[in-house]
């Protein structure tokens, strides 16, 4: 079974400015809650490597990701590749009135059938919330300089 989570912020910069600070995977732990991410080299590709450290202390886990679509300055998704996440996630980003819309969506296969379900019941608002939050912090920084943490 498959979950599916999405959040979208309308952010007053330029799509490209947008786009730049979305896909600075480094930056992302300044506005992703309790993440921290580390990048294979190789540059923004297809095939491209990442991992998200999310948690805190003791209560950790590692989100390592392969990038499958990259399509500038409009798309980017990742396979999550993980023991504790799988999935798809894609960050889109599109032109609006006086800036652009960044859209993050989540696709997670739910492990133990039924009661995967009932836990993703329990944890899927936490994790709304927990984008929601961060995508109205990268908001913020953008608006603020051009580039989260600027």
């Amino acid at each position: 079974m498959r979950a599916r989570v999405e959040e979208r912020v309308a952010v007053a910069v330029p799509p490209r400015v947008l786009w730049e600070a979305v896909v600075d995977w480094r930056r992302q732990g300044e506005w992703v809650p309790l993440t921290t991410v580390r990048v294979e080299p190789g540059g923004h590709r297809v095939g491209e490597r990442l991992s998200a450290a999310t948690g805190i202390g003791p209560l950790r886990f590692e989100d390592p990701m392969e990038v499958t679509r990259w399509d500038p300055p409009q798309r980017v998704d990742v396979r999550h590749l993980g023991t504790v996440v799988r999935g798809t996630g894609t960050f889109t980003v599109e032109p609006a009135p006086g800036g652009a819309w960044f859209t993050w969506v989540e696709e997670l296969d739910l492990p133990l059938g039924r009661l995967g379900r009932l836990g993703f019941s329990l944890v899927g608002p936490v994790v709304s919330y927990a984008l929601r939050r961060g995508l109205r912090r990268l908001a913020r920084q953008v608006e603020a300089g051009g580039r989260p943490g600027a």
